[in-house]
């Protein structure tokens, strides 16, 4: 696809003629690099077919004829001033002669005829074809202060799109173009959540109609990526200078003998340019995303072979439903209800447990149908919308273990299974939950099965098969295979397991803290908070009554306690968090009483049936090992999590003036720094879902801006100058979040260009065997921001280090902030008192050093 602009005098939007159109003087062409005025003529010719000149590389795809990406609808108006935007120093900015000057009639404009007629307009073009420009703004006043019609022709097609507004913003997607930066707006890396169609009836666009729109994820440019590295290199050095590590060196010295390895690398005939066209052909021959098709699983999770428990696997816990009876949520703290042993407690008072399951499953049921209708709308935000594929990889998807690497299961979209895995006292059983014309079963039909259930699992334990599933992978892909062999009913089970939309495992006990887990390190905190996150990360029950590589699992205990364990490889966590809070939204009816009619079939029967394993004595002495490994793991494992009621978000916003979740981040930076004397490297996951595919890249934390911040902390600095501190490191902040989340990160394009070295490219440049390169990458503070989560009682993920490293994510609500923290061997106690102590030293640097309430606005990322 090829967009031009066109002045209403050159082109009428009904004609069929072939005419000459160009970009009028009044516009500018955003391209990412320093601002000039680009040339006030570049001539295209609409037709109805693409001209042979104009064909795309390898792998593009036709231009959809949906509205391009972030564009204002025709029949929408806009009152959002457009801003100034740039044009690459690259586009010679001279004015072009009049049209009718440059090109006589011609049969066909091509590359070779612009460069014959006019070597300038060649340039511009050339520059428009090799840098994929793909956002153009219309400024606010057009050729001699007049406004402008405009309309945006799609050269593919010969569509021609009026815009209603001199005023309106126009982002143009084309295939293997990025958005520039400068016309995002990202709040935060990910805090949305799923929101309602306000328009007119039948109006609301499908869940998945701006995918076709959906612009690639771009390669970044080799110098700005290795730019934005040497500066990041820049705080590991002084803070090894400052602890007097260099060895009579300086950071200085340090930082300039990297400054000279990147040059070497990045020399003309060097080796960074060569792997930058390798990584351009790799984008020029996968379908969708250069990282995603070609990388994305396999070396982020498939290859990684540590348990998924409490390594990989997040968890979230919800909140007590509104219905919830007294008794249960006054007795569902610190030691209401002793674990002794699986099974100690039975269901028989859970009335309310097994109601809570029945709703939360049609509850999930009921969103798939939303998402099977495309009913659901298409997230976006200011930036435009969000690829909506991770979506398709909610239901029915399961990672199989394999030997090098593990596989996500092929599942279409919409999954076609119609039942889920229902768990109990490790016994599996296949419950159907929809119906052979795609219709689900009602609450009520639900709630009979999982009785039905729970009296069979009552008869007995089952053999403990899924605890394979939480050990190493390769041990678990030896035993499932082993498992495989010994009979086909294995085999049948496995698939019904693997196969199911997902799992719901009812816990046959209330896991409760041991006696000496230490308090809450802040009082409002909930004492069955930590509980519930042991419980729903899987470690409270060392691998038992799990099934760890499904996608999604509801867990929920015999008094309502409810959260969810899900797999990470198919989709990041934000996307099944909108999912739980849909879920939670409305509030379970107590039992006893009826349920909304339509959600209702009271005379109706579920058809369900208990797996059946055969387990030789080899695979009864694996399940006996992965036990032992599954408890070590789980006594390893410190979940903690931290709930902070003395201002949360609106407050950050408002008094402190700052963006809450660079805010926060600067608060993990101090806490880890009161708790262990330093500063380390940092992740925190930014979205890159505004293109098609996209997944995450990595927001540096650790940042020279973040070193100073703390130090002067650290050192008793005044509260203003502090303060002045603090608005540097968080503006630095959001300047990298909005540049990793719009596609101009440095990590995931630098682990492109490494997975490209060959052997005949000899020995590993300097850059990457450097010590620090390693180091910068070792992030032992793992990071991830959510919605507000008022539903959510905490979020957590594990960390990936054994010592001094912690997986952290946070709930930023307006009037509470909510952290789930993980670390290996008991540090998450030390540290959240840490973040309490540096989140009240944060208040009072804002109160005392910065502006009064009223004298600024909020910042913008």
């Amino acid at each position: 696809m090829r967009v031009a602009l066109a002045q209403r005098s050159a082109l009428s939007p009904h004609s069929s003629a072939q005419r000459l159109v160009w970009f009028g003087s009044g516009l500018r062409i955003d391209t990412g690099s320093s601002r000039c005025r680009p040339p006030p003529f570049l001539l295209f010719r609409t037709t109805h077919q693409p001209h042979p000149g104009f064909h795309e590389p390898l792998g593009t795809h036709e231009a959809s004829p949906h509205p391009p990406l972030g564009t204002t609808r025709p029949n929408a108006s806009s009152t959002q001033p457009s801003r100034p935007t740039r044009c690459a120093p690259s586009v010679k900015c001279t004015r072009l002669p009049s049209p009718s000057s440059i090109f006589p009639s011609l049969p066909g404009l091509d590359p070779a005829s612009i460069r014959k007629y006019h070597p300038q307009a060649s340039h511009a073009l050339e520059h428009l074809r090799d840098r994929r420009i793909d956002v153009v703004e219309q400024t606010t006043q057009g050729i001699r202060g007049k406004s402008v019609a405009v309309f945006i022709v799609l050269l593919s097609t010969g569509r021609i799109i009026p815009l209603r507004s001199s005023h309106e913003r126009v982002l143009v997607p084309t295939p293997r173009l990025a958005p520039s930066p400068r016309t995002f707006h990202v709040s935060s890396p990910a805090m949305f959540a799923l929101t309602p169609w306000r328009g007119a009836p039948g109006t609301q666009p499908k869940t998945f109609s701006q995918q076709r729109n959906m612009p690639r994820l771009p390669v970044p440019s080799l110098e700005q990526t290795f730019d934005k590295y040497l500066k990041s290199l820049s705080p590991f050095l002084r803070q090894l200078e400052e602890q007097g590590k260099l060895e009579g060196s300086t950071a200085e010295k340090e930082l300039a003998k990297r400054k000279q390895w990147i040059s070497e690398f990045l020399a003309t005939g060097g080796l960074g340019p060569k792997l930058q066209q390798r990584l351009i052909d790799v984008d020029r021959t996968t379908e969708n995303n250069w990282l995603d098709d070609r990388w994305w699983l396999q070396k982020a999770y498939h290859e990684w072979r540590v348990p998924l428990m409490v390594n990989s696997n997040w968890w979230l816990m919800f909140t007590h439903d509104k219905n919830m009876p007294a008794d249960l949520a006054e007795h569902s703290g610190h030691d209401a209800y002793p674990v002794t042993g699986l099974g100690s407690q039975n269901w028989n008072d859970a009335a309310w447990g097994i109601r809570r399951a029945a709703w939360l499953t049609s509850r999930f049921l009921q969103f798939k149908k939303r998402l099977d209708d495309e009913d659901i709308m298409p997230d976006s935000s200011r930036a435009g919308p969000f690829c909506m594929h991770q979506y398709t990889r909610l239901y029915g998807v399961t990672r199989i273990p394999a030997l090098p690497h593990d596989w996500n299961t092929a599942t279409p979209h919409p999954a076609v299974a119609r039942h889920i895995t229902v768990i109990a006292r490790d016994n599996y059983y296949e419950l159907e939950v929809v119906r052979k014309d795609g219709t689900l079963l009602g609450i009520d039909t639900l709630e009979k099965a999982l009785w039905d259930i729970v009296a069979d699992a009552q008869k007995g334990d089952g053999a403990g098969v899924g605890v394979l599933s939480s050990d190493n992978r390769d041990t678990w892909t030896k035993t499932r295979e082993h498992l495989l062999s010994v009979s086909p009913v294995n085999r049948k089970s496995i698939n019904s397991v693997e196969d199911s939309l997902l799992c719901l495992s009812l816990d046959s006990s209330v896991l409760a803290l041991s006696a000496d887990h230490p308090a809450p390190a802040h009082e409002s905190t909930p004492v069955w908070v930590d509980a519930l996150a042991r419980n729903c990360s899987g470690a409270g029950r060392g691998g038992h009554n799990r099934w760890f590589d499904k996608a999604l699992s509801i867990v929920v205990e015999p008094n309502g306690r409810a959260g969810i364990m899900g797999e990470h490889s198919p989709c990041d966590a934000l996307i099944p968090s909108i999912l739980c809070d849909y879920a939670a939204a409305e509030s379970c009816p107590p039992p006893g009483t009826n349920v909304p009619a339509e959600l209702s079939s009271p005379n109706e029967s579920a058809a369900w049936s208990k797996l059946e394993w055969a387990v030789d004595e080899s695979t009864q002495k694996s399940i006996q090992q992965s036990e032992v490994a599954a408890l070590q793991a789980a006594k390893e494992s410190d979940i903690r999590t931290l709930w902070y009621d003395e201002y949360g978000a609106d407050w950050i916003k408002k008094v402190g003036k700052h963006s809450p979740d660079a805010y926060l981040q600067m608060a993990l930076q101090l806490a880890y720094a009161k708790a262990h004397g330093q500063q380390v490297s940092t992740y925190e996951t930014a979205s890159t879902r505004l293109f098609k595919h996209g997944r995450t890249d990595v927001i540096r934390s650790f940042s020279d801006e973040a070193y100073e911040f703390v130090r002067g902390v650290r050192e008793g600095k005044d509260a203003k100058t502090l303060y002045a501190l603090l608005t540097a490191a968080t503006k630095s902040h959001n300047t990298q979040t909005r540049e990793s989340s719009t596609g101009k990160g440095i990590d995931r394009h630098m682990t492109g260009l490494r997975l490209l070295l060959r052997a005949e490219d000899g020995e590993t440049p300097a850059v990457f065997s450097d010590p620090l390169f390693a180091e910068s990458q070792s992030w032992r503070l793992s990071t991830s921001g959510l919605s507000a989560g008022d539903r959510f009682a905490g979020t957590g993920f594990g960390t990936g280090y054994p010592t001094e490293s912690y997986g952290i994510n946070y709930l930023a609500g307006a009037q509470l902030l909510k952290f789930g923290i993980e670390s290996k061997h008991n540090a998450t106690t030390n540290f959240a008192r840490c973040l309490v102590e540096a989140l009240r030293d944060m208040r009072r640097i804002c109160e005392h050093g910065g502006p009064p309430p009223e004298a600024t606005q909020t910042p913008k990322l």
